[in-house]
């Protein structure tokens, strides 16, 4: 074991490490200026589980009826070995090849975690076989497991279909089950469908690299199938992943940092909950409290949406009187002022600006005017 990895693990404790997703990794771009994120994500600590403990609430989780309706959507998509699909697939990409055939890896080892590595494996054999035997390349691979490296650590990764097509291009599809309506999908969940087809393409292409095939084989354009307008017949659409892929990409070489932002951390600094023997938490909480404010955080509300301590960085950020606690709109409007006492100083002139502050002071006393004008007319 290196010792960037001892020192990660040291960091977990010892709990095993929480496997990352295409989720999990979309959410490194959603706040990619928190350190304590970064470390937290690259140990693999169970974020859900610290926040249990300290009593915060967490984000809301999709609904079992959610989750279920996914299923029956994805079910119907893929059913008769993705006839459907093929459809789809035709109309979206053109294609004109006559049959195509259809691997299940799901067949391979069973769907439990100690399988992932021997349906990988599996998954490797089809893609590169695929990708170097013309004959092979007409192939929908259903649910493959891709491997993409994480902070030095592989994680797998679960792509709903693999399409190999002609002209030697890999798509990746995903199949969700929010509807596009009058042609128009949800704009936030398009974007996070998009992001998480970005760790997917990510790791597709480094499978092919690995294999000594080129990487630009795997197209930046996935294909999203959902349920058109309100009904269940789906609608297959091709989005171009290319700014998401570049920002998966540089989130990801960004925990590279990690020895220098462990080298930042007070010594003996770990997350371990010290389970007893029936695995219940006994490390004081404001002892645990004490470790997760070592990292600096970078919070915004957004972070309510996405992380499990993101109510933990809120109240810090209250307690500071940090601005980011009034919104991204606010904070980015006074960058360069990251507390609401000094820009209210700043304001009402108890606090002289300096050079570098004299226009925002100034745009900040031009709002206070504006405002006591509104409230003057009010009365």
């Amino acid at each position: 074991m290196n010792s960037l990895a001892a020192r990660l693990d040291a960091l977990r404790g010892s709990s095993p490490p929480v496997p990352h997703t295409a989720k999990t990794l979309a959410a490194l771009t959603a706040n990619p200026e928190c350190d304590r994120r970064a470390l937290l994500d690259a140990a693999g600590v169970d974020k859900d589980a610290l926040a249990a403990h300290l009593n915060l609430p967490r984000p809301l989780r999709t609904s079992a009826i959610a989750l279920d309706h996914g299923a029956a959507f994805e079910r119907r998509v893929t059913a008769q070995d993705g006839a459907e699909l093929v459809r789809l697939l035709r109309e979206t990409l053109d294609l004109t090849l006559p049959e195509v055939s259809y691997e299940d890896v799901n067949a391979v080892g069973g769907r439990e975690p100690s399988s992932l590595s021997l349906r990988h494996t599996h998954t490797c054999n089809l893609v590169l076989g695929a990708a170097r035997d013309k004959t092979r390349a007409r192939t929908l691979l259903n649910h493959p497991v891709l491997r993409l490296t994480v902070a030095g650590h592989p994680a797998y990764l679960e792509p709903d279909i693999v399409a190999f097509q002609h002209h030697e291009t890999f798509h990746i599809v995903e199949i969700k089950s929010f509807p596009v309506i009058d042609g128009q999908a949800d704009p936030a969940k398009a974007a996070a469908a998009l992001t998480q087809a970005a760790a997917y393409v990510l790791a597709l292409r480094e499978l092919l690299t690995e294999g000594g095939l080129p990487p630009e084989r795997v197209s930046n354009r996935v294909v999203l199938v959902n349920p058109r307008d309100f009904s269940h017949r789906p609608i297959a659409t091709l989005a171009d992943a290319a700014q998401k892929i570049k920002s998966l990409s540089r989130h990801l070489g960004r925990l590279r940092r990690l020895p220098d932002l462990l080298d930042q951390l007070p010594p003996s600094t770990t997350f371990d909950l010290a389970p007893d023997c029936e695995a219940n938490p006994t490390r004081p909480r404001e002892e645990l409290a004490a470790a997760l404010s070592a990292p600096r955080a970078h919070y915004s509300p957004g972070c309510l949406h996405h992380c499990e301590l993101a109510h933990f960085c809120r109240n810090a950020a209250r307690h500071q009187g940090r601005t980011e606690v009034l919104g991204t709109t606010v904070r980015d409007d006074v960058a360069g002022i990251d507390n609401i006492a000094l820009a209210l100083a700043l304001t009402d002139g108890h606090q002289h600006p300096s050079r570098d502050r004299s226009d925002i002071t100034q745009a900040l006393r031009h709002s206070q005017r504006v405002h006591a004008d509104f409230l003057a007319g009010m009365t």
